[in-house]
């Protein structure tokens, strides 16, 4: 069979079809493989549109029972983990990096119910668009699921570049608040001591391996946003 349909086109055509109401709220969907007959395309592309459309919410796909529409349809924001580099470029200006520390130590406290072992790699860098100060970056990498990151110095690549490219992440916490700037962030931040900053806090795993926890500290000003 040549395929003719690719699976944004069946993604398309399942999303037409539910809004037209040929496949009403708690619909059973037809299976993959006579879908994937009728719209003349691999059953390995209908099955990547609907673990899509149930990533985003609007299908429900159980083991043994099928897939059907979902009755309360989710929209789920998405969050990309950024690539720094891109973002500051992204807005017109030129990136640069400096590490401040690189370190081996003993997994802090606060990392335990992560349930990390042996040794982390603590990195702290700072991010800089047009010369002046974007992203305090404090990180742990678990040398124990990343032992390739203890034979990288990062004084050029930063952390953010180098696990982005070697390790694909299979699961993401992130929290986000607004905090006094401490002593430290401050002072490589330029900003007053106890003066408002935004804080991004990111845990990621890979297959079930935690991988690293970082601390992202921005000035005040620092807009983020996301989409869905």
């Amino acid at each position: 069979m040549v395929e003719r349909t690719g699976f944004r086109d069946v993604k398309a055509e399942i999303l037409r079809r539910i809004r037209d109401k040929t496949w009403p709220p708690g619909a059973l969907m037809p299976n993959e493989t006579d879908l994937a007959a009728e719209l003349s395309c691999a059953r390995a592309t209908v099955n990547r549109a609907m673990r899509e459309l149930a990533e985003q919410g609007v299908l429900d796909r159980k083991r043994k029972a099928g897939t059907r529409v979902a009755a309360a349809p989710v929209r789920r924001a998405e969050l990309k983990i950024p690539l720094i580099r891109a973002e500051v470029e992204g807005e017109g200006a030129a990136y640069s990096y400096e590490l401040i520390h690189r370190k081996p130590c003993p997994v802090p406290e606060f990392l335990s119910p992560y349930g990390v072992t042996g040794e982390v790699l603590s990195i702290a860098c700072l991010h800089l668009s047009d010369g002046q100060p974007y992203q305090l970056e404090d990180r742990y990498i678990s040398l124990t699921s990343a032992p390739a990151a203890a034979a990288q110095d990062f004084t050029v690549l930063s952390p953010n570049e180098w696990l982005i490219a070697e390790i694909p992440f299979t699961a993401v916490e992130v929290s986000f608040t607004a905090q006094a700037a401490s002593d430290t962030e401050a002072a490589h931040l330029n900003q007053p001591p106890g003066s408002p900053i935004f804080v991004a806090e990111r845990a990621t795993w890979a297959d079930g391996r935690f991988i690293t926890f970082v601390r992202l500290s921005h000035p005040g000003a620092y807009r983020m946003t996301t989409s869905y």
